[in-house]
Order: structure tokens, then sequence, then C-alpha cells
């Protein structure tokens, strides 16, 4: 059988259990990472907004409670991402700008290549959002050349 011409056969799934392994191991700290750079890419937009970000702020646009908010803002300070000022608000550190930034990245180039697939807007920039955290290095390569060359 004979493939046409620019097409690829279908991925075969992963027949030995290490390398199946590792794609879920992949997805779980994928996952993981998922919620903190939901939290810093939000404190990045309001303090680019309003110069500070302030939990209501936080809790307001993720759609949840204030308490949980106050907990994943505490984790963020403990793991060095974001520092907490008295009667202030939550600001992001060097490491949590850079954290921002490359989660802004890779939703622009993910949207972009939606896009440039026919996707509509607001369904791309949706999708985009839980793809991004999920994206390898390669694919958002690939993605960037897609868009590039259309």
């Amino acid at each position: 059988m004979t493939k046409a011409p620019g097409k690829t056969a279908p991925p075969k799934p992963p027949t030995d259990a290490d390398s199946q392994a590792e794609g879920f191991r992949k997805a779980r700290v994928a996952r993981r990472m998922e919620l903190i750079e939901d939290y810093v890419e939000l404190v990045a937009d309001c303090m680019d907004a309003h110069g500070e970000a302030r939990q209501v702020d936080i809790a307001r646009r993720l759609g949840v409670a204030q308490p949980t908010v106050a907990k994943m803002i505490k984790r963020l300070d403990e793991e060095g991402l974001v520092s907490r000022r008295p009667y202030r608000g939550v600001f992001l550190t060097e490491a949590g700008k850079r954290i921002a930034e490359d989660s802004r990245r890779r939703h622009q180039i993910v949207e972009r290549f939606l896009l440039a697939l026919g996707v509509g807007e607001e369904v791309a920039r949706t999708d985009a959002e839980g793809i991004e955290h999920h994206v390898s290095a390669e694919t958002l390569k690939a993605f960037e050349r897609f868009v590039r060359d259309a």
C-alpha cells in the first residue's frame, strides 16, 4: 500500500511500557505546571494593567474563591515566583516573569497555529489556553514553522 504524496501514516500506539509510562509522566508534569503558569500569567496581566495583582482580581478572573487564590499565592511565594507586600498586591519575581513570558509566547504560537488552520478566534483563544501547557518544544517549533510558511 502506497501513501499519497504529503500524507503520513497514522502514529502507532507505543508498544513499549517504558515509553508509554514516559508519555503519561510528561502529561502529569504538564498538568502540575498548568496551574502555576495560569497564575503567573494572570499576575503578569494584572501587573501590566494596574501595576500590581490583587487577590480579589485574580479570584474574579479565574472564577474561584479568594481563599483558593490565597493558598496558591502562598505556594507561588514559597517557590520564589511571586512576592507579597502587606496592604499591597502580588508581584512577580524574575523567575515568575520568565514563566509568564514563556507561557504567553506558547499561547500566542498555538493560537496563531489554530487560526491558520481556520479555527475561529474565540475557539482558538480558548483551546490555546489548554494546549499551551501540554505542547512539547518540538511540536511548538512545528507550529511556528507552519504559521510562518503558510
